[in-house]
């Protein structure tokens, strides 16, 4: 029972990996989702303020390929990738020692979030704004007097950039 189980948090830190890419998000973003944070109707994941970094809710867009993620899971306890006892989620070292096993432990999640980015500014730059892929990546404005006239979330237009980046990531 013990191998099962570790083969089944192994699968589940695969796909949180794969949901990190699709989704552009931090790690312990990932790892801490729940169920009641995810609209499947909507394709919408909305990540609270209190698990963000800048302390600001979050709302995700979900493309085709991140809702089939989420529709092939098993949906147990409230945490979408749960760790050992399924109640609680994924550790770190639990996505880490996945990529250690695939022989890539020169690479990180959050290295995830910069090539994102970099497919933002060199592959996507002519379709998307740069502020339409710095709220994918819920980055926080540094000039305080454009971060207090923003209002909106660019979130119809995030839409079509996680699709985009989701057909990028499959091709």
């Amino acid at each position: 029972a013990g191998d099962r189980r570790f083969h089944e948090i192994a699968q589940g830190a695969a796909r949180a990996i794969e949901f990190a890419i699709l989704t552009a998000c931090r790690s312990g973003e990932v790892r801490g989702a729940t169920w009641a944070e995810i609209d499947l109707a909507a394709r919408l994941w909305t990540i609270p303020a209190e698990r963000m970094k800048a302390g600001k809710e979050h709302r995700v867009p979900l493309s085709t390929r991140a809702m089939a993620l989420l529709q092939s899971l098993e949906r147990g306890d409230d945490v979408v990738f749960p760790g050992r006892d399924k109640a609680t989620p994924l550790s770190d070292m639990s996505l880490t020692a996945v990529l250690r096993r695939m022989g890539r432990g020169d690479i990180t999640v959050h290295g995830f979030r910069s090539s994102f980015r970099d497919w933002c500014s060199e592959e996507a730059g002519n379709t998307f704004s740069r502020e339409v892929c710095e709220h994918a990546l819920a980055h926080s404005l540094p000039d305080k007097v454009e971060a207090a006239y923003r209002r909106g979330d660019l979130l119809e237009k995030r839409i079509l950039l996680m699709q985009a980046w989701s057909a990028y990531c499959a091709a």
